[in-house]
């Protein structure tokens, strides 16, 4: 059974994505979280295996909170989620020890199969900024 948090500002997202998940077997949405700052106790208190965390937060934002949180407890593994696409989003968000970087345009199909390729090891950036891929790959091997 996969443990899940959902880190993200907007209420209405949170409640989305954990109805979503909650219907799929092999996954309990453990807790919600509205910011970076109660994604980090969260996962202090927790220890869940994954956390689905939104970008642009605050007080603390999701890169922030993803450093941090890898930085302590690097068994869990995050996958962003955020309204952006651009290439300086998903590079800093790998970079900060994201997993995966999904947009909200990103069908609930998409992002279960995020969520088995994160789980099994492996990196995944969603088919919306998918044309990045091969940049991406280059720029989060190179040393920050």
């Amino acid at each position: 059974m996969i443990q899940l948090i959902i880190v993200d500002d907007h209420f209405h997202v949170r409640e989305a994505w954990s109805w979503v998940l909650g219907q799929v077997p092999g996954i309990k949405v453990i807790a919600q979280c509205a910011n970076g700052q109660e994604a980090i106790d969260s996962a202090a208190r927790l220890k869940p295996d994954l956390m689905l965390m939104d970008v642009n937060m605050s007080p603390v934002d999701g890169i922030e909170a993803t450093r941090t949180i890898r930085g302590l407890y690097p068994h869990i593994k995050i996958i962003a989620i955020s309204v952006q696409a651009e290439r300086a989003y998903v590079n800093e968000m790998l970079r900060s020890g994201a997993s995966g970087y999904v947009t909200k345009n990103s069908s609930s199909q998409e992002m279960i199969m995020a969520i088995d390729e994160v789980m099994a090891g492996k990196t995944y950036i969603c088919e919306e900024v998918g044309h990045l891929r091969p940049a991406l790959a280059t720029q989060a091997q190179a040393p920050a």
